[in-house]
Order: structure tokens, then sequence, then C-alpha cells
């Protein structure tokens, strides 16, 4: 269900592109926003690992450096049919984790020295799973697309904004709505193209949860990881930056967002609940 509903919502992505680049440019100003923002988020795609890692000041450990986890790593690695992918500590007491990588040849996993404090063996196998499961399912890619459409919607709006401060549209009687209807579309497009855009990071969330439960065998593992970050995480914040916000296994700030609609997790009470329902394999 959460795979047909992120296929509907980057259509839906696609069409809101093509419908205010109609509107602004034709043809020509959806494929000049959409290569434009493709080539600014090819960047990021391509090297998203050693961005990420580079951030954050996270240290790849060996199987000498830190046995125990790296074993785990790659006992869960083989379960899911993956490479065993590089491993990196982030310093820091705020408890989380994420994965990143353009594929599951050049991947990476991430957990915080905080979270291998809080977590016992079960719940950190729960998160770790979950990681892989992003991998697996190469959600960085699909959170690139998303991105991609996005963005290109965002500069069409940008766009349509200048044009419609210096008077450049269509006319009043033209379809459209010349001038007021540039104004709408610059305020109502990248609005939508956001909330879009955080419902397929929440679909690929719930995903990453039910693919971590059968990986580790342990749904109850890695609902009460989830509940044991989501509190400490009120109390130890990360100084986590909100571009990259939808990487990490549960939300890095504390503060609560305006709406569940802008939010890049799901609520983790209802993460619990669907984990909690699944059988213990």
């Amino acid at each position: 269900m959460n795979n047909l509903k992120t296929v509907i919502l980057l259509g839906s992505l696609t069409g809101l592109l093509i419908l205010i680049g109609g509107y602004f440019g034709g043809k020509s100003g959806v494929v000049i926003a959409f290569i434009v923002a493709m080539v600014l988020n090819f960047g990021s795609y391509w090297f998203s690992d050693k961005i990420v890692l580079k951030m954050y000041k996270a240290r790849e450990v060996s199987e000498s450096d830190s046995p125990e986890l790296y074993s785990l790593v790659r006992d869960l690695s083989l379960r899911a049919g993956l490479p065993m992918p590089r491993l990196y500590v982030v310093p820091g007491n705020a408890p989380n984790a994420f994965a990143t990588g353009r594929n599951e040849n050049h991947a990476a996993v991430a957990v915080t020295e905080g979270i291998l404090g809080l977590l016992n063996r079960d719940e950190l196998e729960g998160v770790l799973s979950h990681e892989l499961t992003h991998i697996k399912n190469r959600d960085i890619l699909i959170s690139s697309i998303a991105a991609t459409v996005a963005g290109a919607i965002m500069m069409l709006a940008s766009m349509a904004r200048w044009a419609a401060i210096f008077g450049v549209g269509r006319d009043d009687d033209d379809e459209g709505g010349g001038i007021f209807g540039l104004i709408i579309m610059a305020i109502l497009a990248p609005i939508a193209a956001t909330i879009i855009q955080m419902a397929i990071s929440r679909s690929r969330e719930y995903l990453a949860d039910e693919g971590g439960a059968r990986i580790s065998g342990k749904p109850s593992g890695l609902a009460n990881a989830l509940e044991k970050l989501s509190q400490v995480s009120k109390t130890t914040p990360m100084n986590a930056n909100p571009s990259t916000a939808h990487l990490f296994i549960v939300k890095p700030f504390t503060g609560r967002s305006m709406a569940n609609l802008f939010s890049t997790h799901p609520p983790v009470e209802k993460r619990v609940e669907r984990l909690r329902a699944m059988r213990q394999v």
C-alpha cells in the first residue's frame, strides 16, 4: 500500500510540475526548470554519503574498532540480501541513526554514540534493520527524484513571483487569470509540492519500519527503540541540518511540527502501533 502511495504521490508531483510549467512557461518552462533542478540534485545524490557523513563528523569503524556492532550489521545485511555497508559512528549523546549512499554497493549506515548507549541488542537490531531497508528500497534515490521535481516546481514558482512583481504575465483576459493567476500559482504550488514531498518521506518510513521488523524478526524491538528514541530526543536533541532531517530514524528536532502534513516522519505513536500489530517472526 505504501509503495502504491509513493507512486501516486510522485505522479502528483509530476502533474503539478506540468501544470505550473505549462501555465507559466509552456513546455519549455517545464523542461528548463526540470533540467536545472536535476543538475542541482544530481550532485547531492551522487555524493550524498560523503556530504552527509562529513556534515556530522562521522567516523568510519572497522571490525577491529567495534566487533560487536560490525558483526551485528554484517549478520543483518546477510539476512537482508545486501552487501555489507560501510559503518560509521557519529559523535554526540543525541540518539539517532541514518543510512545514506546512492545504491546498495555505495551505502553507509551511521549510528550516534548516544543510540549505542541507550538501546539494548534487540532494539539496536530493529534500528539497523530499518536503515538497511532504506538501502534495499533505494529510498535515497526516491527522495532525490522527489526533491528534483519539487525543486523544479519551486523554481518555476519563484519565476512566477518575479513575473508578478514586474507585471510580466498573461493578460487578465487570457486563460489563466493573468497576474492574479501568477500570484496564486506562485504561493500555492510550493506549498503543495512540499506537502507531497513530505508525504513521500512518511510513506517510506512506514515501509522501512515494516521491512526492518521482518529482517530482524522482532517488531517489538524496533517499536521499543522508537519509543525510547522519541522520548530521549525531546531532552537531548540533535544539532541536525533541516535538509537532512528525513534521513534519520526519528525526527532530530525537539519542536513539534506546525502540522503533520509538513513533517518528514509519521507520528511515532502510529509507527509503534503498526509494529506492535505485526506478528513476531
